[in-house]
């Protein structure tokens, strides 16, 4: 999946809020800011949480309270007359349908839009002043903003407390469930291990503090799990490590005898602080309040992927600004986390085609199915695989001309029946104790069109290109973003989301920092092998259907003769068991390295997921299977 949507109460796909009563009562607050803090022109409202978070708990969706706009990805800016809504190609049919006439939508991404701090800096007169609640916008995103107004005179103000936050009424309370323990036998490392690796790398760095603010590194290093956020399963919390201590910051409540024993089988001594703590803790390790001069303190690892909040406790001087060793650590799987991706995903390969054979059989039935009821089937599928723990983003079951909304989830309002006159596209995953899965599959249950036929075929010609490439070891995702592209270009077609991202061991869905896409990303570290990544090319026609197909893959070696002058040759194992439906292939498009790619593919599902349907005892299934790995 390439993103995921943000789930509200107040709005969905098809439904629009009313806004100007709330845009009202937040400029009457720009107007005299609590805490004396007088009057700002422009309030900048962030998608984020305090933890950049790409999911977020209900209490954090203030951009969506404020807006209508529901998606993952967008910014808001309010100013005394304009409200503007600025997102991406993935949600631009979207917010076209949740914004109300208060908004302006700007497409980002499009030649003719101007960024954020472009077009502050032309609205706004000299001397205005734009607030921003520093908790939620990055270091490396305010010190950019922060310079392009200061060039048009105006100032960024750090805003406290949170204006939406002041005018929610109902605004849900803060998360604190109880945490799950992980044994050693599914994440292969203890804790002691992890943070014997951390240590070595805060020395080669000469730094003595090491402050971690993502949740799924703090979740990942404690070999911990939580279910603060829907689908994530981290816990709100704040980490600070040490050569001598590792610091805890977290609500007490949570912090059951269970997880007390769990830190002792992992051989570490934690010192819990409350939440909020965070703060003075760090700016007493950081020497903030001490007259040491310049250069003299300790040095802070701290990302600049950090909130601003955070960041502006450390002295300048201080700061070391890399990616944290964490982040590249558990980019790459151990060899117990990358066996564990793999025996998931076959798992929940069986709930994919036990649903994906019962959908065909209630079409040919006449056995009424739509969206919402699929989706809530091939969850109840995979439920029954051993280790499940839940979904790992909203099953997008879109019928017809709802997959063409890239990140569509149905609802009540949407919801459309799934028949066999239109194409079905199904993004889905699950969280495993031992991984984390991903897919997309797109289906036919009638007779495609020439036009969906053709555009398929060249979806899987892309999507087999990238997953068949050989490329040099430590390469940018980036530079293989063409690569599954081609194709679709070569027909005057494109798509408006990235091709590939990072995927957690039973974590987040997308994780960082490698990715494969049009679009930069700094920290990409380079491919290595037991990275494992998505491989998701589609084509959406506006109104009409949507087509992905999405594989999880693992990098692996290469078996060539060449090694790029000795930077080592890798390629990609598909980790994903899942027909890709045939139907919907003109096979005369395909060369012949690609029939026998796809030909080879189909019979490892079929030796893989065979005698695990056998076992089960479930004929009709592998019947299904069968014939849908037949070749072609």
């Amino acid at each position: 999946m390439t993103n995921v949507p943000v789930r509200s109460s107040s709005s969905s796909p098809a439904t629009m809020k009313p806004t100007g009563d709330v845009l009202a009562a937040l400029r009457n607050l720009m107007k005299n800011l609590p805490n004396n803090l007088g009057s700002i022109n422009a309030y900048i409202i962030p998608s984020n949480d305090a933890h950049q978070s790409e999911y977020l708990a209900a209490r954090d969706e203030r951009r969506a309270f404020v807006s209508g706009f529901d998606g993952s990805a967008g910014t808001a800016v309010v100013t005394e007359r304009e409200a503007l809504l600025w997102t991406d190609g993935r949600y631009y049919q979207q917010a076209t349908k949740q914004l109300d006439t208060s908004w302006t939508l700007m497409r980002d991404g499009q030649p003719t839009t101007p960024s954020i701090d472009a077009w502050l800096a032309k609205a706004l007169q000299p001397g205005a002043r734009v607030g921003v609640d520093a908790n939620l916008i990055t270091a490396a995103a305010w010190t950019p903003l922060q310079t392009s107004l200061k060039t048009a005179g105006c100032t960024l103000l750090p805003v406290n407390p949170n204006l939406i936050d002041l005018l929610w009424k109902e605004q849900p309370a803060v998360p604190h469930n109880p945490l799950l323990p992980l044994a050693t036998t599914f994440t292969g490392v203890t804790i002691a291990q992890k943070l014997a690796t951390v240590r070595e790398k805060l020395a080669d760095k000469r730094a003595s503090v090491l402050v971690v603010s993502a949740l799924d590194e703090i979740a990942w290093l404690l070999n911990l799990r939580g279910t603060d956020i829907d689908y994530n399963p981290v816990f709100f919390s704040y980490l600070i490590v040490t050569p001598d201590a590792l610091y805890l910051f977290i609500d007490p409540a949570q912090m059951r005898p269970q997880v007390e024993e769990h830190f002792r089988a992992n051989g570490v001594t934690v010192e819990v602080r409350g939440y909020g703590e965070v703060h003075a803790v760090l700016q007493e390790l950081a020497g903030s309040n001490a007259a040491s001069p310049p250069g003299t303190g300790p040095l802070v690892w701290i990302s600049s992927g950090s909130s601003y909040a955070l960041v502006a406790l450390v002295p300048e001087e201080r700061r070391l600004h890399d990616i944290t060793p964490i982040n590249l650590m558990k980019a790459v799987k151990n060899e117990t986390e990358a066996k564990g991706m793999r025996d998931c995903h076959i798992r929940d390969g069986v709930a994919l085609c036990q649903y994906f054979a019962w959908l065909e059989r209630c079409m040919r039935d006449g056995t009424p199915v739509d969206e919402i009821s699929g989706a809530a089937r091939l969850e109840e599928l995979r439920s029954r695989q051993a280790h499940y723990q839940g979904l790992s983003f909203t099953t997008i079951s879109a019928s017809g001309p709802n997959g063409s909304i890239i990140h569509y989830h149905p609802l009540p309002e949407t919801n459309r029946p799934i028949t066999a006159n239109e194409i079905y596209l199904c993004d889905s995953g699950a969280q495993y104790l031992d991984g984390t899965t991903d897919v997309t599959r797109t289906m036919h249950f009638g007779q495609p069109t020439a036009e969906e036929i053709r555009a398929f075929t060249h979806v899987l010609k892309g999507q087999i290109a990238l997953g068949t490439a050989i490329f040099p070891r430590k390469v940018k995702g980036q530079f293989l973003d063409t690569i599954a592209r081609k194709a679709l270009w070569d027909i005057g077609l494109d798509y408006g989301h990235g091709t590939g991202h990072g995927i957690g061991h039973f974590l987040n869905v997308h994780e960082g920092p490698m990715g494969i896409g049009i679009r930069l990303m700094p920290n990409d570290p380079g491919l290595e092998e037991n990275m494992f990544l998505s491989n998701e090319p589609g084509y959406y026609k506006d109104g009409q259907f949507g087509i992905r197909i999405e594989d999880i893959v693992q990098v692996v070696t290469a078996n060539v003769g060449t090694n790029f002058d000795g930077r080592g040759a890798l390629t990609f194992r598909t980790v994903t068991m899942c027909p890709i439906q045939t139907r919907l292939i003109d096979v005369g498009l395909l060369t012949g390295r690609e029939r026998d790619h796809l030909n080879a593919y189909h019979q490892i599902v079929l030796d893989t997921l065979g005698p695990l349907l056998r076992e089960a005892n479930d004929p009709d299934t592998l019947a299904w299977l069968e014939r849908e790995t037949k070749p072609i």
